[in-house]
This record gives C-alpha cells, sequence and structure tokens, in this order.
C-alpha cells in the first residue's frame, strides 16, 4: 500500500506538474488551480524578484482569482514558460471572464540557475505546456525535479553552495489544512528544527566575507488552502510566509535575494481560525523548504 499524499496536492482541486532537464540543469513547476480559480497574493522580499503578474496581485488590484502559478529556473529567460501554461488553459476553457474571451491569470517567478548548467538552457513556452499537461493531483516529486533542478543554497560564503531542490508538504491541525512548495535557491544555509546547518557550509571559524558578483539567489514558496480568504488575507499570510523564510534560512532576504510567497484560496471550506491558519502555514513553509534538501538523491 502507498504512503498517503502528505505533499501540496493532498490539498483537493490543486495539481502540480513539471517540466525538467537534468542536463541543462533546469526546469519549471506549474501549480494548477481548481477550474474556477483561487484568490491570490503574494509578498516580494529582497531587490531581485523577477516575476509575471506580481503587481496584479496586490490588494488593491481589481483582479482576484489565478488559474495557475508557475515556477522557473532559467532566470528572466524562464518567464516565457507562463505563455505555454496559458495555452492550455485556454484551450481547456478556463480563465477570467471578459466579454470577448477567457483570459488565464498566471503569475510566475523565477530562480536564477544559469550558472548551474547551460546557460542556454531555459524553459520556454512549450516546456511550460508540458509541465501543465502534466499536471496531477499525485503526491509532487521533490528533489532536483522542476523549478528545483539547478537550486543551489549555501552562497554566501563566496563558495558554489551546495545543491538546493524543490519540496512540497501538507499539514493538517484541528480540521484546518495546508499545502506548501517551495524552490530553494538560497544564498543562505537551511536550517533544521534546532537551528543547525541543514544545508550549507555554516558559519564558523576561518568563514571568508561573501564577495557579490554573477550570484543571484532566490527561494519561491506556495501556499494553498482551502479555507475562505480574501485578497487581503492572503497578503498578510504571504507575508508570514516570508517571516517563516527567516527562521529556516539564514541569512534571508539579503541583497542578493528575490524572495517571492505566494498564498491561494479554493475557498471550498469556511475561513479557518486565523491564527491556528497563519502558524500552520509558517510550519508548512518552514518543513517545505527543509523537504527541498532532504529530498535530494543520495
Amino acid at each position: 500500500m502507498s504512503a498517503p499524499n502528505a505533499t501540496l496536492t493532498a490539498v483537493p482541486g490543486f495539481r502540480v506538474g513539471h517540466w525538467t532537464d537534468p542536463v541543462g540543469q533546469t526546469g519549471c513547476t506549474v501549480i494548477l488551480c481548481p477550474d474556477s480559480g483561487a484568490v491570490a497574493s503574494a509578498s516580494f522580499l529582497g531587490p531581485s524578484p523577477g516575476t509575471r503578474e506580481g503587481v496584479l496581485l496586490s490588494p488593491e488590484k481589481k483582479v482576484e482569482r489565478v488559474h495557475a502559478l508557475l515556477f522557473t529556473g532559467g532566470s528572466a529567460f524562464g518567464l516565457a514558460a507562463a505563455a505555454g501554461v496559458v495555452k492550455v488553459l485556454e484551450e481547456r476553457g478556463i480563465g477570467h471572464e471578459t466579454p470577448w474571451a477567457r483570459v488565464p491569470i498566471v503569475p510566475a517567478a523565477v530562480i536564477y540557475d544559469l550558472g548551474v548548467g547551460s546557460a542556454l538552457a531555459r524553459p520556454g513556452e512549450r516546456e511550460g505546456e508540458l509541465a501543465a499537461r502534466a499536471a496531477s493531483p499525485e503526491p509532487v516529486a521533490r528533489g532536483r525535479v522542476g523549478a528545483g533542478t539547478g537550486a543551489t543554497a549555501g552562497k554566501y560564503l563566496g563558495t558554489g553552495g551546495v545543491p538546493g531542490g524543490l519540496g512540497s508538504v501538507m499539514l493538517e491541525r484541528h480540521g484546518v489544512r495546508v499545502g506548501a512548495l517551495a524552490v530553494v535557491n538560497s544564498i543562505g544555509d537551511v536550517l533544521d528544527e534546532r537551528g543547525d546547518v541543514l544545508a550549507g557550509p555554516g558559519v564558523g571559524p576561518g568563514a571568508v566575507a561573501f564577495t557579490p558578483g554573477e550570484v543571484e539567489s532566490t527561494t519561491l514558496v506556495a501556499v494553498v488552502t482551502e479555507h475562505l480568504l480574501t485578497k487581503n488575507d492572503c497578503r498578510r499570510l504571504a507575508d508570514a510566509a516570508q517571516a517563516a523564510l527567516g527562521r529556516v534560512i539564514h541569512p534571508s532576504h539579503t541583497f542578493w535575494d528575490g524572495d517571492s510567497a505566494f498564498v491561494l484560496s479554493a475557498g471550498t471550506q469556511p475561513p479557518a481560525d486565523p491564527m491556528l491558519l497563519g502558524a500552520l502555514l509558517q510550519e508548512a513553509v518552514c518543513a517545505a523548504v527543509r523537504d527541498a534538501v532532504r529530498s535530494l538523491a543520495p
């Protein structure tokens, strides 16, 4: 008997698909929402986020629902993969209703992985389409897969770092359920539950100062829930997700990071206790980040 699904796709209505280039060391990951979309917002910290439709997620903007979320490697080049996701959703008649067409809303965020494999290996429209078509409710594949393929961590001492990756969890407490997915491409170390270094060189005697250069780092996080949330609620919880990154990555939110956190609500269940939901969300973010490096193949 297979183990129960303990990843983001255990939250009903959400599906995840990957496209992976193991040679070029890059890839992309798509989270498909329920067909009616999900209320969503996001928080961006650090000076170097690479996003598509990021401004649209601000609480004051008109459109509330998104239909998919793309995480991708390839730096700004990789944002082209969102077009492939839009294509798949349009074929399925999914999108924001306008007088002449349904327009799929697909925010996207990138990591910088051009120096890991081939700088010319970048997800594009075809790769985004393949990831979207592969999306399923099955347990999320984790480790060096999808957008986590070329991710690295622990680079702030001037080294090339250690492998990062993609992690995902689902946590449930007292009837409240959240799913999280993280792509860990951090300058900082990943810390375990005790605060010890799980991935990265750590800080110790003889540590060298970090020298800025062509080192770009970003951790991407998506948290999903069935519980009804407003767009303002999603933004506040996205800020809480960023705070959780500060607990599990050290240092976090540096001058060379572009950390991006997204919160999506299917709205199919009544509102949850906000204190419990916020606490569970932060626990899930930390667990997904740790899962990204614990899931790496030996």
